[in-house]
């Protein structure tokens, strides 16, 4: 084994804790979200970058809209991971105001092609 070979065997195994710790820690904060009002619905927005439909659970819990995605990386042939640093569970909640009535069983959710979880959730009389 050369230095250099030594170099960069070293440089991996940091590089991978190091990514392995930041995917650890994205996956300890909730999802990004926004929560949007209109005369009839309310509208969650999450950022899923990576998902797919089947890979989202969305639930409403009380008053709050709750998302749960299990992602999976694709294999990349010819390529070995060096910095895993996307987290792969992820979990947002958004809490509705407090004075909202809504229809729960009427809530439709919306994976987008460019990454975003859009659940809605209508305002009931």
């Amino acid at each position: 084994m050369t230095l250099r070979d030594l170099g960069r065997s070293t440089v991996t195994a940091v590089a991978s804790k190091v990514g392995r710790a930041a995917s650890k820690v994205q996956e300890s904060r909730p999802i990004p979200a926004d929560l949007l009002e209109s005369e009839d619905a309310y509208l969650v927005v999450f950022d899923a970058a990576g998902a797919t439909g089947s890979d989202v659970q969305v639930r409403f819990v009380e008053d709050s809209v709750l998302v749960r995605i299990d992602r999976f990386r694709d294999f990349h042939e010819g390529f070995d991971m060096v910095f895993p640093g996307r987290g792969m569970s992820l979990d947002g909640e958004v809490e509705l105001p407090s004075d909202a009535k809504v229809d729960a069983n009427e809530a439709t959710a919306t994976l987008t092609d460019s990454g975003t979880l859009r659940v809605t959730v209508p305002k009931s009389e």
